[in-house]
């Protein structure tokens, strides 16, 4: 009897090990989640190219969590006004010749803080135009037209009105700028608001890593969202991965901007993959078979997830080449939580998105591979202190 019940706990157990290690079957991939890191729940941007801000605010909400100050939920419609009024300023002085859109990095969400504060959710939902959801086509069309009216410059002259009804135009799609407001019964402004959070943007650096230019130093990546020429520290990309991987392992989250372009960013299946097109290991599959396959064939076989794939092995030359080449481009940013293994020892990174729960065997979530994310990644955003010692020292940190 004593020997039935030992083997049934030892059963129980060891199921519960399993669920608390949260194994996940993509296709062929079992990956077991070796890291995961508090976060808040999973938004949705939907119709709109506020991403960055979405993901730039999910690290912020991380951040909290992190510092024992517990859970918010904060307002990314704050950021994107701020950042759309001051763009609109930079925009018209330089007669047009910047990129104006609603793109954006995590940088502007470090800008935002510094310059203006936040504010929560609840004070400023940015849904002020019969949508439950963002839907920000219209408005991001009339901010363009407004601003390209502007520099056409039809009095001869700027007025000096111009920027007060381009902010009306954000009133009204957004809301009223909420210079004060009540929060769980007490009055804030966005700074004093900020303030009681205790975050100090100041303690956030963003990272990338490519060989035009010198490494430990600061460059502005040329990427046509940097409206405000932000400075990134740039570092060979062992280090990068040093970092983020260092942070994680430290209790820090990664903000992550990547080109999901890519034909193996497969959303809909929950994994970022990036497989040797030109090298496979047909293992299961003959050689002579594998060469007489059409591509279409090679393709659906890569991509299909029913076999685990070799993945390309990505060096600095090559991610510099596919940046180069436009081959990675800045798409979308996100937010690094954790990371995992396959059966076959190959590290993930766990990711969580902001395009909502639905169509995602995750729920919003999804594991990117640790190749995909060395040759994909534009840049990271983490805290200062989670940056290895050694390599803070080259940045002089």
């Amino acid at each position: 009897m004593k020997k039935f019940t030992l083997i049934l706990l030892a059963v129980i157990l060891s199921a519960w090990f399993v669920k608390a290690q949260e194994v996940d079957t993509l296709g062929a991939y079992i990956i077991k989640v070796d890291k995961k890191l508090p976060a808040t729940s999973v938004k949705n941007q939907y119709r709109s190219g506020t991403c960055w801000s979405f993901s730039g605010l999910s690290f912020m909400e991380s951040e909290l969590l992190r510092m024992g100050k517990g859970e918010y939920d904060l307002s990314e419609m704050f950021v994107v006004r701020n950042v759309y009024s001051d763009k609109a300023e930079k925009y018209v002085r330089l007669h047009g010749n910047l990129n104006f859109g609603s793109g954006g990095a995590f940088h502007d969400v470090t800008y935002v803080m510094k310059n203006y504060g936040l504010v929560p959710e609840e004070a400023y939902t940015g849904l002020q135009y019969g949508e439950k959801k963002h839907v920000h086509m219209e408005m991001d069309a009339v901010l363009k037209s407004f601003v390209e009216a502007i520099i056409k410059d039809p009095n001869k002259k700027l007025t000096p009105v111009w920027h007060k009804a381009f902010n009306r135009i954000l009133d009204t799609y957004l809301g009223e700028y909420p210079k004060e407001f009540t929060y769980k019964g007490k009055k804030y402004t966005p700074k004093s608001f900020l303030q009681s959070l205790g975050l100090n943007p100041d303690d956030y650096v963003e990272i990338t890593s490519f060989t035009h230019h010198p490494f430990y130093q600061k460059f502005a990546i040329e990427l046509p969202d940097n409206w405000l020429w932000y400075k990134d520290w740039n570092v060979p990309l062992e280090d990068m991965m040093k970092i983020i991987d260092n942070a994680l392992d430290n209790g820090y989250t990664v903000a992550w901007a990547s080109d999901v372009s890519e034909k193996g960013f497969l959303w809909r299946k929950g994994i970022a993959i990036l497989p040797d097109v030109d090298n496979q290991e047909t293992t299961g599959l003959e050689r002579s078979k594998w060469e007489k396959m059409s591509r279409k064939d090679k393709m659906d076989y890569l991509y299909s997830l029913d076999h685990i794939v070799k993945e390309k092995n990505v060096t600095q030359e090559l991610r510099q080449k596919w940046f180069d080449d436009y081959k990675t481009t800045d798409d979308h940013g996100m937010h690094i939580i954790g990371y995992g293994h396959d059966q076959k020892g190959h590290k993930f990174y766990l990711v969580k998105n902001s395009w909502g729960t639905d169509n995602n065997p995750l729920k919003g979530y999804f594991f990117a591979s640790e190749e995909f994310v060395k040759a994909k990644t534009t840049a990271i955003m983490v805290h200062k202190n989670a940056i290895p010692k050694d390599i803070a020292k080259k940045m002089g940190l």
